[in-house]
């Protein structure tokens, strides 16, 4: 099957699955925000995505999508480090700008998924998983429902610690994904010379909001338990 056995196919799946992430990323961030405005619309939205069996299938989903990702992603490393020493994507321009990202995208992603399992730690471990086995979440030596979403919000970033995991975190994903954006594009003949120059200013742009998103919410909650 050319989308295991060529170089162009793994490339395509990297693609797909980086682009379906992005827009998993997208909802996330816009469902994080709602705790901006609102405890009560924030814990309604954690409910209808707790242990319900579209969530469940879509956490499955998930992990098959990253372990898909990281695979095909170790996979392309490898083969490119073979045909061209230090270089990891083969792309006809590379700007100076994202020069140093496209290099070390095996690196940043492997940063990203350390981050991704502390982030699961401090809340899916304590919402989803304690849901299926039909328990409380312990917060601060205390009992409380596992879809009480923003006290967990609420203390997780009430730690200084926290928020600098956190914000490191997110800009090792701001180089991953500004990188991955425009190159996803590039990977399926959507950006030749004019549109290449494009799409890197849109992805810094979307990528830009997007973890701005994030860390609005990180730092919202820091600030407000120094009140």
């Amino acid at each position: 099957m050319w989308l295991i056995d060529s170089s162009i196919g793994r490339k395509v799946v990297m693609s797909v699955t980086g682009a379906a992430l992005i827009l998993f990323l997208t909802f996330h961030m816009a469902m994080n925000c709602a705790a901006l405005f609102s405890a009560d619309a924030y814990n309604a939205i954690c409910k209808f995505l707790g242990a319900n069996w579209y969530a469940l299938v879509g956490t499955v989903g998930l992990a098959v999508l990253m372990a898909l990702h990281f695979v095909y992603a170790f996979i392309l490393t490898i083969q490119n480090r073979k045909a061209r020493g230090s270089e990891r994507y083969a792309v006809t321009e590379r700007p100076k700008s994202v020069e140093w990202a496209s290099q070390n995208m095996l690196v940043l992603g492997l940063i990203v998924c350390i981050g991704l399992l502390v982030h699961l730690m401090h809340f899916w471990s304590k919402m989803q998983l304690q849901e299926l086995i039909g328990s409380q979440a312990v917060v601060n030596g205390q009992e409380v429902s596992p879809t009480d979403g923003a006290l967990l919000i609420r203390y997780t970033f009430s730690k200084w610690y926290n928020v600098l995991i956190y914000t490191a975190w997110l800009a090792v994903l701001w180089f991953h994904l500004s990188h991955g954006f425009w190159s996803m594009f590039q990977t399926v003949g959507w950006s030749g010379t004019k549109w290449q120059k494009r799409w890197q200013v849109i992805g810094i742009i979307y990528v830009t909001l997007l973890v701005l998103g994030f860390l609005s919410v990180v730092y919202f909650y820091f600030f407000k338990s120094l009140c």
